[in-house]
C-alpha cells in the first residue's frame, strides 16, 4: 500500500496520530458512529448464517470496510446517496431501520423495494437512498445528474456515490467524472478500494499509482483516506461536502480498505487469493480502532459492547422471524411508482391481471 499521502487520524491503537486533529464530533456522535459499524458487523454475521442454512438466497458482507460507510455523516437530510451493494452502514446511519434492511432481503410485503430487487440491493426513499443496481457503475452518472439538477435549481444539495475500485474500469465512471468536472457538479465520488473486484486484484485494474490520482485529470481534487479510520473518513467527507456546497465542484475520494471476506455468499476467495494477505488487515480492523478510541475517552466499555451486541442480535432475530412469515408484495404493486400517472395500456394490463387473480 502506498501511504505517504494517505489521510489518517487514528492509529491502530485508537489513539490520535501525532499532528492529527480529530473532526469536531460530540460524544453522542462518536458512540453513534461506532454503534452503526457494530450493527453492520452483527447483521453481516447473522445474515451469512441464514444464507448458509438455506433460509436466505444471497448476501454480501462488509467485514473490514464498515468505516468507509460513515462518509454520509457529513450529509444533511436533503442530500442524496447512491450506494453500491456494500454500504449498509450508510442506510443505518441515515435512519434506515433493521426492518427496512431485513424485509428487503426477503422481498416480502413490507419490503421498501416491493420485491423488485435481489437481496442487498436496497433503496429507501425516506432518506434519499437511491436503488442499488447490480450492473456496476450505473449509479455514478445518475449521481452526477442529481447533483447537477440541484445546482441548476439553485439548491446546494450534494450527492454522494459509492463504488468499488473495479468499477473505475467502466465507461460510466469515466464519462461521469469528466462531465462532473466540466459542470462542477456537487458530487462526492467515493471509490472503495478494497483490493479485489471479485477475483481481479487492484494491479489488474489500473496502471496509475492510486485511484485518487485520477481526480486532477477530470478537474477535481483526488484524496486518499484510510478507509479503516472512521474519523478520517468523516473528516475528508466533511471537507468535500463543504467544497461542493460552496460551488467548487466534485471530489474523488479513494477510501483504502480491504475486503476481508468473500465477494458474496456465491464466492470462494481461497480460489484466487492467499489467505495470508488477510491477516495484516485484521490488525487494522475499523471497529477495533474506533472502540479503543472510545474506551480511552471513557465512552465505551466491555459491558456496553456485550449489551449492544445482545440487543442487536435480539432485534435482528425478532425482525427476521417476522420477515420470514410475511407474505409477498401485493400483486398490483407491480404497476406502482413507475409513472406519475399510469398510462392506459398499463392500466388495462393491471385490470386484466387482477381479474385473472380473482378468477383463479
Amino acid at each position: 500500500m502506498q501511504d505517504d499521502d494517505l489521510i489518517r487520524v487514528l492509529g491502530a491503537d485508537g489513539a490520535l496520530l501525532p499532528g492529527a486533529e480529530a473532526p469536531d464530533l460530540t460524544d453522542d456522535e462518536l458512540v453513534h458512529l461506532y454503534g452503526t459499524m457494530l450493527l453492520v458487523r452483527v447483521m453481516d454475521e447473522r445474515m451469512v448464517r441464514l444464507q448458509r442454512q438455506g433460509r436466505l438466497g444471497f448476501y454480501m458482507t462488509s467485514t473490514g470496510e464498515e468505516a468507509s460507510h460513515l462518509a454520509v455523516h457529513a450529509l444533511r437530510d436533503g442530500d442524496w446517496i447512491y450506494p453500491s451493494y456494500r454500504e449498509p452502514g450508510a442506510l443505518f446511519l441515515r435512519g434506515g431501520t433493521i426492518p427496512d434492511f431485513v424485509n428487503q432481503l426477503f422481498g416480502n410485503e413490507h419490503d421498501p423495494v416491493k420485491g423488485r430487487q435481489m437481496p442487498v440491493h436496497h433503496a429507501l426513499a425516506s432518506i434519499n437512498l437511491v436503488s442499488i443496481s447490480s450492473p456496476v457503475g450505473t449509479q455514478i452518472p445518475q449521481a452526477v445528474g442529481t447533483g447537477l439538477a440541484a445546482k441548476l435549481s439553485g439548491a446546494d444539495d450534494v450527492a454522494v456515490v459509492y463504488f468499488g475500485e473495479g468499477t473505475s474500469s467502466t465507461g460510466d465512471f469515466h464519462v461521469a467524472l469528466n462531465f462532473a468536472g466540466v459542470m462542477k457538479a456537487p458530487v462526492l465520488f467515493i471509490v472503495r478500494n478494497n483490493g479485489w473486484a471479485i477475483s481481479t486484484p487492484t494491479v489488474r485494474q489500473t496502471a496509475s499509482p492510486t485511484y485518487a490520482a485520477r481526480g486532477p485529470g477530470y478537474g477535481m481534487p483526488g484524496v486518499r483516506v484510510d478507509g479503516n479510520d472512521a474519523l478520517a473518513v468523516v473528516q475528508v467527507a466533511r471537507e468535500a461536502v463543504a467544497r461542493a456546497r460552496a460551488g467548487e465542484g466534485p471530489t474523488l475520494i479513494e477510501a483504502v480498505t480491504y475486503r476481508r471476506g468473500a465477494h458474496s455468499t456465491s464466492d470462494d476467495p481461497s480460489a484466487y487469493r492467499d489467505g495470508a494477505e488477510v491477516a495484516p488487515w485484521e490488525e487494522l480492523d475499523p471497529l477495533t480502532r474506533m472502540r479503543r478510541h472510545l474506551e480511552a475517552k471513557g465512552l465505551w466499555s466491555e459491558e456496553q459492547e456485550q449489551a449492544t451486541v445482545a440487543r442487536f442480535n435480539g432485534s435482528i432475530a425478532e425482525v427476521t422471524a417476522t420477515a420470514m412469515r410475511a407474505g409477498a408484495p401485493p400483486l398490483d404493486s407491480l404497476f406502482e411508482e413507475v409513472y406519475e400517472e399510469l398510462p392506459w395500456h398499463l392500466a388495462e394490463q393491471r385490470a386484466q391481471l387482477l381479474a385473472e387473480k380473482e378468477g383463479a
